[in-house]
């Protein structure tokens, strides 16, 4: 699942470069470098859609552990007053 649509993308560009004109100019190193390139970029690209998907999902979950802990502060503020009020209220 990974990895597939990479694989998919180097068998296709191995079928081209085999099909090409100019393969036979092409030495085996360099048709295995070219390869190895292309399977490490889309496999860097694969891991960073991966990193973004997982950083979207930290932040909704920090967005939504801040509208809790809003809403407590707020509770929490009111929950102040009316002790301060009632404090006050003894004192008079």
């Amino acid at each position: 699942n990974f990895i597939y649509p990479s694989l998919c993308h180097i068998v296709a560009v191995l079928v081209v470069i085999c099909l090409s004109p100019y393969s036979a100019e092409l030495s085996n190193g360099m048709q295995m470098a070219f390869l190895f390139a292309l399977f490490t970029s889309a496999f860097c690209r694969e891991a960073a859609k991966e990193c973004r998907r997982r950083k979207k999902e930290y932040i909704k979950c920090l967005e939504s552990r801040v509208a809790v802990l809003e809403v407590q502060n707020k509770k929490l503020i009111e929950e102040l007053e009316t002790l301060k009020d009632i404090s006050s209220s003894k004192t008079d």
